[in-house]
């Protein structure tokens, strides 16, 4: 069919010649230097949706000009065909891919589970995608987006020792696992991990506590289902006689508070945790820095 679409430049050496635009099939010759080296194309639907695939010339996908002619496309159909997302599928394996998509504005969103990857057959792919009102991927908001959410995220937690007048722990007996653990929990997004580890202890206990120093930074491998984390170990100082008395539990969560001495750690937290407590129970020096427990500098 003719195609009168003009084409798209970016006003440097490359140009995308229209090549074919079937009822929702949008193709783009990519020429580099007034050669021919690859393929876009946009599979639109009429909801506002598009998927974007392109094949280009290996040797020129190290030069950028994959992920400029994502960009003009996706600009392009956004402008011109009225569309809301646009979305790419690329193997994680294709590093190449991945980051073309990335610099083209595409966030990444996720994992395509395939149900024949054990197979060998067909791989898991990552789900990247770019919404008409997120930011330029030339901007600074765009940039930043763009680091969220392809930079690998770990898990951050903020705890407290608590000890009362015979330098006893404060443990909570939880719910949802068996091993007691110190107040605290998981850190939440732009929140410090000091913020943390009080706003944690005022929600499950109900009450308000000093924090005095960090102890320890205690890196933590994988965990039965958890994968890994980096705890930060708040001093909580030394409570009250009164302290446990007027706590109020988030039953949800703790089942209990209890005041644990060295000799009975063994039976009651998990390993890292005896690891970490033994070492803070000696160690009078500024903050450290562990590995699972135990001193790794």
């Amino acid at each position: 069919m003719d195609d009168t679409r003009p084409a798209l430049a970016d006003g440097t050496d490359l140009v995308l010649r229209a090549a074919s635009a079937e009822e929702g099939n949008h193709a783009f010759e990519v020429v580099w230097e007034g050669e021919q080296v690859g393929r876009v194309e946009l599979l639109a639907d009429d909801t506002g949706d598009a998927e974007l695939i392109w094949a280009v010339v290996p040797e020129y996908r190290a030069v950028g000009v994959v992920e400029r002619a994502l960009r003009l496309v996706v600009e392009w159909a956004f402008a011109e065909l009225g569309t809301h997302r646009v979305e790419a599928r690329v193997d994680d394996a294709d590093r190449d891919g991945v980051r073309a998509a990335l610099r083209a504005g595409l966030r990444k969103e996720g994992v395509a589970r395939s149900s024949l990857a054990a197979r060998g057959s067909r791989a898991d792919v990552l789900v990247l995608a770019r919404l008409v009102g997120d930011p330029p991927p030339e901007s600074h908001e765009g940039f930043i987006a763009m680091l969220n959410s392809n930079l690998p995220t770990k898990r951050a937690i903020a705890q407290g020792v608590l000890r009362d007048g015979d330098g006893r722990v404060l443990l909570c007996e939880l719910t949802y696992k068996r091993e007691w653990d110190l107040p605290g929990g998981v850190v939440d997004p732009s929140e410090s991990p000091a913020d943390c580890v009080a706003r944690e202890i005022r929600e499950e206990l109900g009450i308000d506590v000093a924090v005095h120093g960090l102890l320890a930074v205690n890196w933590l491998p994988p965990w039965r289902g958890w994968s890994d984390a980096t705890a930060f170990i708040f001093d909580l100082g030394v409570a009250d006689d009164g302290l446990v008395q007027r706590t109020t539990l988030e039953r949800r969560e703790i089942r209990g508070l209890h005041w644990v001495g060295e000799e009975e750690l063994e039976q009651r937290v998990a390993p890292y945790n005896q690891r970490l407590l033994a070492f803070l129970g000696t160690h009078a020096g500024p903050a450290a820095y562990l590995e699972d427990g135990l001193p790794a500098l």
